[in-house]
């Protein structure tokens, strides 16, 4: 898909951004993004998460919804659609969802953003990740984190994992998960993680197994993505951070002797498409409430949260792209069925041809 497909100018009402007289034109942005950035803008991909939390599920919502939705993502022109992982939130759960989408579709990509992997026995998750590759034929992409301090800490607790181990827990099972897809059942020594005996698991579809992208933009976080991981989503809202860190994975990719671009630079952002403002951010403000139980400004401060026009918000995410991203995710802040199908339809409006 085509950067300049989402960000199309209008004939009759031309914002400055994409007047071609201008310095820092559409075109010119293009162009300039192409050449700062490898790959170019032909490679961008765009996703969407399906809305299969307890908020929308109580707002009419279904799982059975959820699949009409992959399907007609896939016919809209999506190159992947997205599921969440919660324990503390009630949701449908996520890999499961996946394998029933699995076997409604042909081509799209099938994702989580983010899986916990801590919540999860890691041979038996294993094993359920290979299945879920091999019904997918390949089209499984694993976003996978280690949770948020303040939030996730009664999660760890239920899953007997310790939360302040959770990082190397979670580097642990990568690192374990990609030695059983390989066909390597020999006994594992991690930091945490430490098996004599491990069973065999069949080798996924896709060779190596289905890529890992870390969510978390802490120094740490982008260290280890450049060093152990496939792709890296996270959602700061200053594209600026956004800019560093994906400098900073790149420089640690190099420092481990990986190719620059081993690492998918992706990104998970929230939208809400209104004309009018005020109105687009009480619905932000709808959906962080139902949602996380936390108001806008708390939510804003640490996830990337976007409304405006089609153009402002198409602009907004421009930025990113400007910045490095590949994949970008959309969450649709709509809670209430026909509230996110108009919203669908509006986004859609946004994508490719």
């Amino acid at each position: 898909m085509h950067l300049a497909g989402i960000y199309r100018c209008q004939p009759r009402s031309r914002p400055k951004a994409c007047r071609d007289d201008e310095g820092d034109t559409l075109r010119g942005i293009v162009r300039g993004s192409a050449a700062a950035n490898a790959g170019g803008v032909n490679d961008i991909r765009y996703g969407l998460l399906l809305p299969g939390g307890q908020a929308q599920l109580e707002a009419g919502g279904s799982a059975r919804g959820l699949l009409d939705l992959v399907v007609r993502a896939e016919r809209l022109g999506f190159d992947s659609v997205w599921v969440g992982d919660s324990l503390l939130r009630a949701r449908v759960e996520p890999l499961t969802m996946l394998a029933a989408a699995a076997s409604v579709t042909e081509r799209i990509t099938l994702g989580t953003a983010a899986l916990i992997p801590a919540y999860r026995n890691p041979v038996q998750a294993a094993l359920t990740l290979a299945s879920l590759d091999l019904l997918s034929q390949g089209r499984l992409t694993l976003g996978v984190g280690a949770g948020f301090p303040g939030i996730s800490e009664p999660e760890f607790e239920l899953s007997g994992v310790r939360f302040k181990t959770r990082f190397s827990q979670l580097d642990d099972t990568v690192r374990l998960w990609r030695r059983l897809w390989s066909g390597n059942s020999d006994s594992f020594h991690g930091k945490v993680l430490r098996y004599e005996w491990l069973p065999e698991v069949p080798k996924p579809h896709r060779p190596g197994g289905p890529p890992l992208w870390l969510a978390g933009i802490t120094p740490a976080a982008l260290a280890r993505t450049g060093r152990l991981y496939d792709g890296w989503l996270p959602y700061p809202p200053d594209v600026a951070d956004y800019a560093a860190g994906l400098n900073t994975i790149r420089d640690a990719a190099t420092t481990a002797e990986r190719p620059e671009n081993s690492v998918t630079p992706a990104l998970f952002a929230t939208v809400y498409i209104d004309d009018d403002a005020e109105r687009g951010r009480a619905a932000l403000e709808k959906y962080c409430e139902a949602t996380y139980g936390m108001p806008l400004e708390t939510v804003g401060n640490i996830q990337v949260m976007l409304t405006g026009t089609a153009e402002q918000v198409a602009a907004q995410l421009d930025k990113y792209v400007w910045a490095g991203a590949r994949h970008v995710l959309i969450r649709i802040a709509a809670v209430a069925p026909a509230d996110f199908t108009a919203q669908l339809d509006r986004v859609t409006a946004l994508l490719p041809r």
